[in-house]
């Protein structure tokens, strides 16, 4: 119940009821309503853009998480792009260029991804651009990655048969230095010890006493153990593979039989003088797919620097042959 208010009236000098008016109740109540809504939208707007509710701080919170879990990534992505980048550079500049294969084009190893768009269901967030661009960097990494791993499959394969090859390859003086009396004649033009004519001398001739040991100058497989090839006498031929193969002329007998698998500096067989051949010496020669070539190339895996130039220099002598 409101409070019933009075004034003091000076001419009757007594105190008279306030009567309020109909029309001014409705004007201060009026007034009152529009000063309360006011004040309400006042603070709703002021509470929604400078206060916070529990359910927006957890938004936010996660959101700026998720904005900090995007930037650690990118950081292992740059990463991740560093060493890939340096496993390339190796990969063309060292490893393919040791083992012979052609360098793949930065164009191979960084293509991206053409035709349809593939992160449409990544468009209309927030979100959307850093997202996908995150996917694209992933993707394009994947590739690099798959790109890399195939390269140094087939570097390991290179490697592996890389080291097959140098273990084959005949790289060693067949005759020992220490029972060597002589290298008699080289690889080129020489006379011929029973015509006196000269004639292309297709080997290099050891001369050693009879029964000198003779190794195998790489691994391989022996061919022939036989005399049944003109003028060579008892003889050894052992493919090599890759196309190399080593002749053994001359012998006085074998170590050795065919189909047998021999490894380097194995012993072969003996010198002899058998075949056409004026004196015991060893007849050597080696062939690279079905050609004959100067077998003084081939002596890196035995002697030093200086028994290589005495050598050089005795090959070179134009000479008579013994065979």
């Amino acid at each position: 119940m409101s409070k019933v208010k009075y004034y003091y009236d000076p001419e009757s000098l007594s105190y008279r009821k306030i009567e309020r008016k109909k029309r001014t109740t409705f004007k201060y109540t009026f007034i009152f309503l529009l000063a309360s809504a006011l004040l309400g939208f006042m603070f709703v707007f002021i509470a929604g853009h400078y206060l916070e509710s529990p359910k927006e701080k957890a938004l936010k919170r996660e959101l700026l998480y998720a904005q900090l879990q995007f930037d650690f990534l990118n950081k292992k992505m740059d990463e991740a792009e560093t060493v890939l980048n340096n496993i390339a550079d190796r990969d063309n500049n060292i490893y393919r260029v040791y083992f012979e294969a052609n360098p793949i084009p930065d164009e191979q190893r960084k293509a991206g991804f053409g035709g349809l768009n593939r992160y449409k269901n990544l468009e209309g967030f927030d979100n959307s651009k850093l997202i996908i661009e995150s996917n694209k960097r992933i993707d394009i990494l994947q590739k690099q990655i798959v790109v890399q791993s195939k390269s140094l499959e087939e570097i390991a394969k290179l490697a592996e048969e890389k080291e097959k090859l140098l273990v084959a390859i005949p790289a060693i003086q067949p005759v020992s230095n220490e029972d060597l009396t002589r290298m008699a004649s080289g690889y080129g033009m020489r006379s011929d010890p029973f015509t006196k004519a000269r004639k292309m001398h297709w080997g290099m001739d050891f001369t050693a006493p009879r029964g000198t040991p003779i190794y195998a100058s790489g691994d391989g497989i022996v061919v022939r153990a036989d005399s049944g090839s003109s003028g060579y006498g008892r003889h050894i031929r052992i493919d090599h593979g890759y196309g190399y193969i080593s002749l053994y002329a001359h012998l006085y007998k074998y170590n050795v039989k065919k189909n047998q698998k021999v490894k380097r500096g194995d012993l072969i067989g003996f010198v002899g003088s058998t075949g056409r051949s004026e004196a015991p010496h060893l007849h050597y020669e080696i062939s690279k797919d079905g050609n004959r070539i100067n077998p003084i190339n081939f002596y890196y895996g035995s002697l030093t620097a200086e028994e290589f130039s005495k050598l050089l220099e005795h090959a070179s002598m134009e000479n008579q042959s013994l065979d």
